[in-house]
């Protein structure tokens, strides 16, 4: 399996850590709001990710953190005049909700960041002792200059580096041309409100970190460090996490323990929409439930991601969404066809799994993978086959091909479309034709197979 890091910038063969294992984790969502469709395309590609290590049989321990605590979640808290907790808790149900319709898998472990700040403050410490880190006014900072590897992510011209106590930033997102020094730990003030945690309390009152909260990049690395290790094998995000948040994380990572923090860094390119980016104030901005109110299966939208790589940019339309539909349910028809009684016993076909196999382990090559699906449908394989085997991709493509409803077709469509196959068997084509005609005006579409005829709705 060959995938593309994003720090050595080249694809690479896979190679874990742990024969027949893989550590993942990915950056989860701030919970301050609805996720876009935008967030929601990469759960996606994360999950085909996880699928395609599943696929090759590897076990997979997956963490995906959820950030309640941020600037953003404590400055809506207080406009919704709620505590951060409510607040937090209500999107974060909401996000649940939209990975189980878009078929998402569950990961192992959802570490929220207010569970995990004594393993927070402990980073910090370390960095400290280790003179990595220092105390400002505001906070505590990590300083970039002492951590002499600084931008090899992010592939950063280290001569443009602005470091030093005048080059500090407090705020969790800040302008992603320029490197500073970014807080680690901010000392509370009056617009944090009643979101603080005081050290003190199991430190001691001679520690120096005074009462407050994380800043947004220490998260991370605490909670992959916990749930995985260090290192691990692969860490996901979007390509505008890269610099500064992943740069960020690696920086704090490796200078607070002294070894390597990750091996393997996959991003994930933008969704356009429109051929623009997404913003509210162009009205392009959508989020799952735009897309139900329109009628659309949430699949359909998966279908549409699958159907593109993930280190090119995906151009979202009405059109092309509506597309993607046509063609989900034109796939869902054919697997319902091929889908009887009769065919239950078929074999997966092993041209056609080593050609899909191919295509996602080379760098998760999907559209290709979906090219093999339906080259497997037009081809002239046992329907029975042809049903076992896509069953078997759909452990990638997660479609929910197994579970389609079919529509219930009459006794009296059935009878003449017998009657039509002993007609043309005793090559009686008049009576054949006739009974053709009287079922396409019910509404149906004959297709002829060399498993026999069967019926479409139309």
């Amino acid at each position: 399996m060959n995938l593309y890091n994003t720090l050595t910038g080249k694809k690479e063969e896979f190679n874990p850590l742990e024969k027949g294992h893989v550590k993942i984790y990915v950056c989860g969502p701030t919970v301050y709001n609805y996720a876009h469709i935008g967030n929601l395309s990469s759960y996606i590609r994360w999950d085909i990710l996880r699928r395609i290590f599943e696929y090759n049989g590897y076990k997979i321990n997956e963490v995906m953190n959820l950030t309640d605590v941020d600037d953003k979640t404590i400055r809506d808290s207080q406009k919704h005049k709620t505590t951060l907790k409510e607040f937090t808790q209500k999107y974060t149900k909401l996000f649940f909700k939209d990975l189980q319709k878009l078929n998402i898998k569950k990961a192992e472990v959802y570490p929220k960041a207010t569970d995990h700040i004594q393993e927070m403050v402990e980073i910090v410490q370390k960095l400290m002792k280790k003179g990595i880190a220092y105390k400002a006014q505001d906070g505590i900072y990590f300083d970039i200059s002492k951590f002499s590897s600084y931008g090899k992510l992010a592939k950063l011209d280290k001569k443009g580096l602005k470091v030093g106590a005048s080059n500090r930033v407090k705020l969790d997102e800040y302008d992603k041309e320029n490197a500073q020094d970014f807080v680690l730990w901010k000392f509370w003030d009056k617009s944090d409100g009643d979101v603080f945690w005081d050290p003190s309390t199991w430190l001691g009152t001679n520690t120096e970190i005074e009462k407050g909260r994380p800043g947004w990049h220490i998260e991370c690395s605490a909670m992959s460090s916990k749930y995985l290790g260090q290192p691990f094998d692969i860490h996901t995000g979007g390509v505008d996490l890269i610099f500064p948040h992943h740069e960020n994380e690696i920086a704090q990572s490796e200078g607070a323990y002294g070894k390597k923090f990750v091996n393997y860094w996959i991003h994930a390119e933008h969704l356009l929409v429109d051929s623009a980016k997404m913003s509210k104030s162009k009205h392009n901005f959508y989020i799952l439930s735009d897309i139900i109110k329109k009628g659309f299966d949430p699949i359909s939208f998966r279908y549409l991601v699958f159907s593109s790589h993930y280190k090119s940019k995906l151009n979202f339309t009405w059109k092309s969404l509506e597309s993607a539909e046509n063609a989900l349910t034109k796939l869902r028809d054919q697997v319902l066809h091929l889908r009887t009684k009769k065919h239950k016993n078929g074999k997966t076909i092993k041209i056609y799994q080593k050609k899909f196999l191919s295509a996602i382990n080379n760098d998760m090559n999907t559209p290709e993978a979906l090219a093999v699906v339906w080259e497997l449908i037009k081809s002239d394989e046992r329907d029975s086959d042809k049903y076992a085997t896509l069953i078997d991709f759909d452990k990638v493509l997660g479609f929910k091909l197994d579970g389609i409803k079919s529509e219930k077709v009459s006794e009296d469509i059935l009878n003449k479309l017998s009657k039509m196959d002993k007609a043309r068997s005793v090559k009686d084509f008049n009576t054949a034709d006739k009974l053709r005609a009287e079922i396409e005006k019910n509404g149906y579409k004959v297709l002829n197979t060399k498993d026999g005829s069967r019926v479409e709705k139309i």
